[in-house]
């Protein structure tokens, strides 16, 4: 019985050894994530730049209201089909007029995109993931 016992004992200690090491590991992953913020502004009817390029990785977009007189928002999708947009890099709520707001994290690879405010309205510019 004690043998039994000792036996469980070491495996569920091997067990929770074994999650805590994926855990860390994951941490660790998580660390070496490296996030950046795209700053875009809008003013009436178009954002001020016209055209972007990246590497491929994580990002924050965050959209200025820059007077524009009303709320406004921000779409990204890949331009071989504009309709299919990237639902992370939606700004969190609508920007209202003279402020900013964010998007959460999007991972982006390569490729073509396209990003445009339904709401101001503008025209759809090209961002380039090298």
């Amino acid at each position: 019985m004690k043998r039994i016992i000792s036996i469980l004992v070491i495996a569920l200690s091997f067990t929770l050894t074994g999650n805590a090491q994926d855990s860390m590991k994951k941490d660790a992953m998580m660390k070496d994530t490296k996030t950046t913020i795209v700053s875009l502004e809008q003013t009436k009817g178009e954002f001020t730049q016209k055209e972007i390029t990246l590497k491929e990785g994580n990002y924050i977009f965050e959209i200025a209201n820059n007077n524009v007189g009303h709320q406004v928002g921000f779409v990204l999708a890949p331009k071989s089909n504009p309709d299919a947009h990237i639902k992370t890099a939606y700004v969190t709520k609508a920007v209202d007029n003279n402020s900013k707001e964010k998007s959460n994290v999007t991972t982006l690879a390569k490729g073509e995109y396209v990003y445009f405010c339904p709401m101001n309205p503008t025209p759809q510019y090209t961002l380039i993931v090298e």
